[in-house]
């Protein structure tokens, strides 16, 4: 019997989820898909004030499982495989906690279509990134949505239409991952962002998180329109009144909500 597809771990404020078949290449089958939907939807109702998606083995994620593909041929099965897929890639926005990625391997094709859609992400210095469909006949249409949203338009064109590699000082320089340490030093790299995102109020990161998400498609007048009445909200919500007394205080906030 495989092992489960992922596992969900809570560590104080702390929540990982790992894709935990790297024998596999941790692919995002129908299963895995499921699972990972499931986790996120468990997060969002915990305590839990971010949210690390990580991977064990040399690869953080093939992407979609080209084996369990190739025995389907009816609509119905990709369209329940895809838009379980665009479930959990949106499920990742709408989730209250910040969400990072902590990469370490390739990311190709979903994989890389996942690390796009976290709102954080670090790579080790050998992890690499590839929308390869292109040369299999199967354009990464999906994949595309997040990636060009995070590198740009013809940085994306140039990895979806040629499926080439890139490394992870590229990906760094275009945007797809924020930073680049070595593979020894990405646990605590990450626990330390972890850390400096829980200083803060558990509310006001969830609610600053939907606004950005809500804007950032916007054109910059509808996108103020947005942002002003959330900002008024905020302002004269507890965690505000709290912050601000806290810093002219010159001492730490004690936050009024989880």
């Amino acid at each position: 019997m495989d092992s489960p597809p992922v596992t969900l771990a809570f560590d104080g404020p702390l929540a990982t989820l790992t894709l935990s078949r790297p024998e596999r290449r941790n692919p995002l089958s129908l299963e895995c898909l499921e699972a990972i939907e499931a986790a996120l939807t468990t997060v969002a109702d915990s305590p839990a004030r971010v949210l690390v998606i990580a991977s064990t083995g040399p690869a953080f994620s093939a992407g979609h499982d080209l084996g369990e593909m190739a025995g389907h041929h009816d609509e119905e099965f990709f369209e329940l495989l895809f838009g379980t897929c665009v479930r959990v890639m949106t499920l990742l926005h709408d989730l209250p906690q910040p969400v990072i990625a902590a990469v370490d391997g390739v990311a190709t094709a979903a994989g890389c279509q996942l690390v796009a859609a976290c709102d954080l992400a670090v790579a080790s210095e050998t992890s690499r990134f590839a929308t390869p469909g292109v040369n299999i006949g199967l354009f990464c249409s999906t994949p595309m949505v997040p990636i060009q949203r995070a590198v740009g338009t013809k940085r994306a064109l140039e990895m979806l239409l040629t499926g080439d590699m890139i490394d992870a000082a590229t990906a760094a320089e275009w945007g797809l991952v924020n930073r680049v340490v070595p593979a020894a030093d990405l646990a605590g790299a990450v626990a330390d962002l972890a850390a400096r995102l829980t200083r803060s109020s558990g509310h006001v990161l969830a609610l600053g998180k939907r606004a950005f998400w809500a804007q950032a498609g916007l054109t910059e007048a509808a996108a103020y329109a947005l942002a002003c009445p959330v900002m008024v909200g905020n302002a004269v919500g507890p965690d505000a009144a709290e912050g601000i007394r806290a810093f002219l205080e010159k001492r730490a906030p004690q936050w009024p909500t989880p």
